[in-house]
């Protein structure tokens, strides 16, 4: 690429199962492997999201090891409802706090909502700590990143009811036109990830054409599925 680019949010602490040059590397060296792939085709700068409790710990050790990281922490929107139904919501919070305050954790994120994954019992949760996120956000002065699903509505509404974050990143962008033109007069960023390609995305291509140069990111939200965890360093 003939400029630098920066991956706005990646899952490095997670691998596909076809992922055979993986095989056998513990996972500070499957990440660096990783980072070095990425900087030989101009991808130098990489943010890595942990979004349970498990890869929000692993992710502050990774960026510790690796330069080429910054990393963001949150509970997903489809863990909240899990912690609120075991009764361990708070202590879950009090987890995500103390570890952005590390300095190179520098996104809240990803939060949000997900109608897709999690049904109409859940959403009360859900919608609880997007808010308790956006919050934690504002106070900390590190930017949101939002997780959106089959929730485009309400999404908007609870970052208007609550005030959005001075920057604020719909990642992986999956609305129309109409909602990317509100993003941007909202003052938001996009975050495009390889589904802009896809030859059935045409409605995202068109909400892409909206959106100045200086409000987009892009991301590779890696891996794809099949994927699954690695162990713990």
């Amino acid at each position: 690429m003939p400029l630098p680019v920066v991956d706005n949010h990646a899952h490095l602490d997670i691998r596909r199962d076809d992922d055979a040059a993986g095989e056998g590397l513990d996972l500070q060296a499957h990440v660096e492997r990783l980072i070095t792939d990425a900087r030989a085709v101009g991808v130098d700068r990489i943010v890595q999201i942990g979004c349970d409790l498990e890869s929000a710990e692993l992710t502050t050790r990774l960026v510790d090891a690796h330069p080429a990281l910054l990393g963001g922490v949150a509970l997903h929107p489809n863990e909240a409802p899990l912690h609120a139904e075991r009764g361990d919501l708070e202590e879950a919070y009090a987890s995500i706090e103390r570890l952005v305050a590390h300095p190179r954790i520098r996104v809240v994120g990803e939060t949000g909502l997900d109608y897709y994954r999690t049904g109409p019992e859940g959403r009360d949760a859900q919608q609880d700590s997007f808010r308790w996120h956006i919050d934690l956000a504002k106070r900390t002065g590190k930017v949101l990143q939002i997780h959106d699903r089959d929730a485009h509505d309400d999404v908007l509404r609870i970052l208007a009811e609550e005030g959005a974050p001075e920057k604020t990143v719909m990642h992986c962008f999956s609305g129309d036109m109409a909602m990317a033109r509100e993003c941007v007069e909202r003052g938001y960023y996009l975050s495009f990830a390889g589904t802009v390609t896809f030859k059935s995305a045409r409605e995202l291509r068109n909400a892409l054409s909206v959106v100045p140069p200086e409000q987009i990111l892009v991301e590779t939200d890696t891996p794809t599925s099949p994927r699954r965890r690695i162990g713990a360093p």
